[in-house]
């Protein structure tokens, strides 16, 4: 299925920082007047990696060189099943994260906008990475706030997004002239990969009726059915049939003859939506499916909102000179009625108080802060104290430790950005990951 089929002509926006929305489906990644898409594969080929819709166009052909799962499983297990010299997920996220950066004319700076699904151990993680790549993550928020904050609403609102492996209702809720998360609810068997399983078992029926010919029983003839999905449902958003061609084979399909691909997800978000009549956003790719966007009766977002809110919240997001925060509330902007009482807010909010660390970023690895102490080796250690205060704790015999370039000592107090090595040349950071 395709992943720009409804997206907008306008990609351009003031923020002079690059901009990176993190949905595995299509990430996408904005930068001055570039605007980069690459879904969540990851195609093993002579000993390298490749990503994007190169990686997706081999998926029939060659599955066991196929990865898809990097994004949605982010961490340091052992990848299973292996995948060339990668050791993990991160290491293929990291690989990623590096080649969209070189096709984007390396930007030294990067605000994320991550889905409500990342948990906190995977955010530290992703933060982690970005510490071993060429750029700068200079901003964190969750992506649902940036694209609800657009849209004028009062109370609950919900945002669904169409993973790779999942679908994602995030529950947020406007007050106040802000708009908060809430929580989020994974709605399994309605992501992107199954979705599209859906349509292609009906199409490969519409072949088998019409010309007794399956085109799924060849992974060549498969890989042409999946590549011949995005032109055939951009059509039904226009008309109620359109034509298929494999290998010279031609089958006619209706938009009716979709319509159960979608009955998984429709269900699902009415069940989790709870009461009718709240706002309903929809991310783009939620339109590739004929209908569905009438049947969840939602609003659907365009592919150039994430790029203009968070350039139009860029003083509240870019974070240099402290650890990054998760970003889970903003101003409302209004835009979309008209509304510029909100926009005000943009200037005139008060930041927020710096909270206090959470983990321990060394090299790729977040360690989460524990009550009963955390080691930092040659005889340092972390503890936290009166008022959560988290503060440095030499043992007897300890080594020389700096702190933030000036020589640490015990019970000095330490706070979230903060940097601090060992006299073997070990570095770490306190960061702060909060959902």
């Amino acid at each position: 299925m395709p992943t720009s089929a409804c997206c907008g002509t306008w990609w351009r926006t003031d923020m002079t920082i690059a901009c990176l929305d993190i949905n595995d489906s299509n990430l996408q990644l904005w930068h001055g007047d570039k605007r980069l898409q690459s879904p969540g594969y990851a195609l093993l080929e002579d000993g390298q990696y490749r990503f994007g819709n190169t990686a997706r166009a081999a998926a029939r052909l060659r599955p066991r060189e196929v990865s898809t799962r990097h994004w949605w499983q982010l961490s340091t297990d052992p990848l299973q099943p292996a995948l060339g010299p990668a050791r993990h997920s991160a290491d293929l996220v990291h690989a990623h994260l590096r080649a969209l950066h070189r096709e984007a004319g390396s930007p030294a700076e990067l605000v994320l906008a991550a889905p409500g699904s990342m948990h906190k151990e995977q955010l530290a993680l992703l933060l982690g990475i970005i510490q071993q790549c060429p750029f700068d993550a200079v901003g964190l928020v969750n992506r649902s706030v940036a694209l609800a904050s657009l849209y004028a609403a009062d109370g609950p609102l919900f945002h669904l997004e169409i993973q790779l492996h999942q679908a994602l209702l995030s529950e947020l809720r406007a007050e106040h002239g802000s708009v908060t998360f809430q929580r989020a609810t994974a709605l399994p068997g309605s992501g992107l990969l199954q979705l599209q399983e859906r349509v292609v078992e009906a199409a490969a029926s519409a072949f088998i009726r019409q010309t007794r010919f399956d085109p799924r029983r060849r992974a060549e003839t498969e890989q042409q059915l999946y590549d011949a999905l995005p032109a055939a449902l951009q059509q039904l958003q226009q008309s109620n049939e359109t034509s298929l061609t494999v290998n010279g084979y031609h089958a006619r399909i209706a938009r009716s003859d979709l319509r159960a691909a979608s009955e998984t997800l429709v269900s699902s978000v009415s069940s989790a939506r709870g009461e009718p009549g709240t706002t309903l956003l929809l991310d783009p790719l939620a339109a590739l499916l004929p209908g569905l966007q009438e049947r969840l009766a939602g609003t659907l977002l365009q592919a150039a909102d994430l790029p203009r809110a968070l350039a139009a919240h860029e003083s509240q997001l870019v974070q240099r000179a402290e650890s990054l925060v998760f970003v889970a509330s903003l101003p409302q902007l209004g835009e979309r009625s008209g509304d510029s009482a909100p926009a005000a807010a943009v200037t005139t909010a008060a930041q927020p108080v710096p909270p206090q660390p959470t983990h321990l970023l060394q090299g790729s690895r977040a360690r989460p802060l524990q009550t009963a102490g955390t080691s930092l080796g040659d005889g340092w250690s972390l503890l936290r104290g009166d008022n959560d205060v988290w503060r440095l704790h030499a043992a007897r015999g300890a080594g020389a430790l700096e702190h933030n370039g000036q020589p640490g000592e015990d019970s000095m107090p330490v706070a979230s950005g903060d940097r601090l090595r060992l006299a073997d040349g070990t570095d770490a950071q306190l960061i702060t990951v909060s959902a």
